[in-house]
């Protein structure tokens, strides 16, 4: 694997989990791998999780970590071609990309939605020049519409802790006071529609997401319905994607909030969120700190998961 920004990177799915489970068992045992080796980690937006994992699952495997925040401690940097640079942007992606290239043997990046554009965001203007430019393989850490790494840390956790198995997974919109990128919800859509799972997608009018992603899962309107019988219910905000909303909040209802009357109506499931996560907004205390709420072992996941797609790179340099 040289690049990996979906789930078609990483190949057979359950070979991957498997590999995922070997590496929890012990997370030193490839550290020969990543010797004398650099991973850059280059942050366009905010992180704890990303940032954390990432870092430990190069150190797990040997690697020298360089970790840079564009916006905090390099020029500002203009990314469009054509433009006359007389702004505040002192320096231009394709410049920096190449340059940054030479000092690293594996670029990570993490540049969300701006939510100004839905044709730039969709694109993936930012990653794919990093792919086309850097002559380094790119992994991404949250793009404006996927969060690879994420999704598989959700798998492998859905895979610890599914009781049968072909479990009913259910992804619910909730609640938000900002307008949050459809990255994650994308990308759990297209990594559990890659599964044979029973999968629901349930959320209000206003709130379909991009058909490329959402595939052939059910959509439900009724997120009591939805969660009927469920094995384990992952929740998140996004916005609008439609036209013309997109980037737009367009729904603040409190009933959509994930509590203890609605998870009753579950088979006993798993409460899973990607944090960080508004608390009585998206999910109320007693749910989120509940025995069936396996958010941190979720979050703990990232780190494997990032190991894993890190060893995979390595092997093929």
């Amino acid at each position: 694997m040289r690049h990996f920004t979906n789930v078609k990177d990483l190949g057979n799915l359950k070979e991957a989990v498997q590999e995922a489970f070997e590496v929890k068992k012990n997370r030193f045992a490839y550290k020969h791998l990543g010797q004398d080796k650099t991973l850059l980690m280059l942050f366009f937006n905010s992180s704890l999780r990303t940032r954390l994992s990432t870092q430990k699952a190069a150190m797990n495997l040997g690697m020298n970590v360089i970790v840079l925040d564009v916006n905090q401690g390099a020029w500002k940097l203009e990314t469009e071609r054509g433009v006359v640079m007389d702004g505040d942007k002192s320096e231009h992606l394709l410049e920096a990309i190449p340059v940054m290239g030479n000092y690293c043997d594996v670029i990570g990046v993490r540049a969300f939605a701006k939510f100004e554009n839905k044709e730039d965001d969709y694109q993936e203007k930012i990653l794919s020049q990093f792919i086309q430019y850097s002559g380094r393989p790119v992994f991404s850490m949250e793009a404006a519409t996927r969060h690879p790494l994420q999704s598989f840390a959700d798998l492998i956790t859905i895979e610890e802790y599914k009781q049968k198995e072909r479990p009913k997974v259910v992804m619910s919109w909730a609640p938000h006071p900002r307008a949050l990128p459809q990255a994650v919800p994308n990308s759990f859509a297209e990594w559990m529609n890659a599964t044979d799972y029973e999968f629901v997608i349930t959320h209000p009018e206003g709130y379909e997401l991009d058909p490329k992603f959402t595939g052939n899962a059910r959509i439900e309107y009724d997120q009591r319905k939805a969660f009927e019988g469920a094995d384990f219910i992952y929740a998140k905000n996004w916005a609008a994607y439609a036209d013309p909303n997109y980037g737009k909040v367009i729904n603040t209802d409190r009933s959509w909030t994930v509590d203890a009357e609605k998870m009753a109506l579950t088979d006993n499931a798993y409460f899973m969120h990607c944090l960080p996560v508004r608390r009585n907004m998206i999910v109320t205390d007693e749910v989120i700190e509940s025995p069936r709420s396996i958010v941190i072992p979720e979050a703990a996941n990232r780190e494997i998961s990032a190991q894993v797609v890190l060893k995979r790179i390595l092997e093929n340099l």
